[in-house]
């Protein structure tokens, strides 16, 4: 039976439980969190251990937490279907105007308060919140989603912004106001995907991953991840990377080689400074896609951006 690693929250056991399912006969091992509060790392970092100590035989990770660089001995093993990889807005919108009574067509940021207090733990999306709308009152917001759920409730803040894949993996997407297309807000690298790590000496285990692997998403996270690599990235700078295979259903049956389409916003906390590119490439090549993009980032000026974030963070 294969053993999965996984953190003991409720997000963490919701989606090692869904790869359980798609395994087939399959054990969860629960382990800890290490490290300090901001500290990405810590959300992988006791699976990693559990991997290589030989505790477990597969390892489930939000891919969006896996930093670019693993442990010497840990692969990907695969990556299965990707999820929506796009925020959404939990919270208040302005109410209609007495004059109009037309009924809201899919609200936007700029249906939101002015001034309204919106939390996120997120350097990404406080950037992208601010660079669109400098009015906003953006505070850091830590904890589970479970924790910040209720401190909106509570009426500590107006709204707050959250990961769209995890709500859904929780069953609580009903409580997004509104979905923030790549357009207004690029979702961090990874987000939405499931990352599956193993040794990469156990060929059982990596043979089993790779029976719940999707291609695409596989396509879509390598290129990504190529980005973040070569922008030398941490959890302390607002970077969002979003790849997606344009044809995607023509890779699937022919195996074709499909376009990759991929878009990165680097910029400042404050939203005060930001580059946002785009470009396109082989999808059957996202290290090449991904290392073309990185490139015309830094040509932009990138690397100053992100060396001012990372000192203000």
């Amino acid at each position: 039976m294969i053993r999965i690693a996984t953190r003991n929250s409720a997000l963490a056991k919701a989606q090692a439980g869904q790869v359980a399912a798609l395994l087939g006969e399959a054990e969860l091992v629960e382990v800890s969190s290490d490290g300090e509060m901001g500290d990405k790392g810590r959300f992988v970092r006791g699976v990693e251990r559990a991997l290589l100590e030989g505790e477990a035989d597969i390892g489930v990770h939000s891919a969006k937490d896996v930093p670019a660089e693993m442990p010497e001995g840990l692969v990907i093993a695969a990556v299965p279907k990707r999820e929506d990889p796009s925020d959404v807005w939990i919270g208040d919108l302005a109410p209609l105007s007495d004059i109009s009574q037309q009924k809201r067509q899919e609200p936007s940021l700029a249906d939101v308060p002015g001034g309204a207090r919106v939390g996120t733990a997120s350097l990404r999306r406080k950037a992208q919140l601010l660079a669109a709308r400098p009015d906003l009152q953006v505070s850091e917001l830590h904890g589970n989603v479970d924790t910040r759920l209720r401190k909106l409730s509570e009426g500590e803040l107006d709204a707050i912004v959250l990961a769209a894949a995890g709500l859904k993996r929780l069953g609580r997407e009903s409580e997004a106001s509104f979905a923030l297309p790549a357009e207004a807000m690029i979702p961090a690298a990874g987000q939405g995907a499931l990352l599956l790590q193993a040794r990469g000496d156990d060929a059982d285990a990596i043979e089993a991953a790779a029976a719940v692997g999707d291609e695409i998403a596989l396509r879509e996270l390598t290129a990504e991840r190529a980005v973040v690599a070569l922008l030398d990235a941490t959890c302390s700078t607002p970077i969002g990377v979003h790849a997606r295979v344009t044809d995607a259903s023509a890779v699937e049956t022919t195996g074709g080689t499909g376009t990759l389409s991929l878009d990165a916003f680097v910029g400042l906390p404050d939203g005060s400074e930001w580059i946002r590119d785009r470009v396109e490439g082989e999808a059957e090549k996202p290290a090449a896609a991904g290392a073309m993009l990185a490139e015309r980032l830094l040509s932009a000026g990138a690397r100053d951006i992100l060396d001012r974030a990372e000192a203000v963070a």
